[in-house]
């Protein structure tokens, strides 16, 4: 697939997403610990608002810890930026080719696809990202990826009600591939999204 494609067309379906949101929604919580979905928006938008020097320059200002970086940023932003800025902020900039520090284009899109389902699924919207991207992102769950996001899977295999995919060993955890994906990323999900034999995780 082509993945800078995938990726301009996930920022413009998220900003139009948060451009129909009602005010009052921008400030309920999100499947990112912490942050509302002005904080997600915020945070998504960081790459393409800040330059090289000022990045570095706040990653000084929080002695190197990227997550406290990235919150603190994101938080100062919100409370400064409107909710139309924000979403002008990622649907102008569809096409930046920001990208994270470490996995290339498809690190870029996960960023993008799972933060949009950060906001709607905690919302409840009912959004359902493109297979293609979902199994793309899929395809980059390793070992390695589930402990830098946090996702204890241990003893647990991964099963897509709808896709061909599965991941790991143990008790069959099932759900549709995109709940899976944010599981991978370390996320907990609401109630009825997984079915398990393994009660530890639901």
């Amino acid at each position: 697939m082509d993945v800078k494609a995938a990726i301009a067309a996930e920022r413009r379906e998220v900003a139009a997403m948060l451009e129909k949101l009602p005010p009052a929604l921008w400030d309920e919580p999100t499947l990112c610990a912490g942050w509302r979905v002005r904080e997600v928006a915020a945070h998504m938008s960081l790459g393409f608002r800040y330059s090289l020097p000022r990045m570095a320059f706040e990653l000084v200002k929080a002695r190197g810890n990227m997550n406290r970086m990235t919150d603190r940023c994101a938080r100062r932003d919100a409370a400064a930026l409107s909710e139309a800025e924000l979403v002008n902020a990622l649907r102008d900039n569809a096409d930046h080719p920001w990208k994270p520090p470490v996995g290339g284009l498809a690190a870029a899109l996960g960023h993008d696809v799972v933060h949009g389902l950060d906001i709607t699924v905690a919302l409840g919207l009912g959004r359902r990202v493109p297979q293609d991207r979902v199994r793309l992102l899929l395809s980059q769950v390793t070992p390695k990826t589930l402990k830098f996001f946090g996702a204890d899977l241990a003893g647990v295999e991964l099963r897509a009600t709808d896709l061909d995919w599965s991941f790991g060993t143990g008790s069959p955890l099932t759900g549709d591939a995109q709940s899976l994906l944010l599981l991978a990323y370390g996320r907990k999900l609401p109630p009825g999204h997984l079915q398990a034999l393994s009660v530890r995780l639901l």
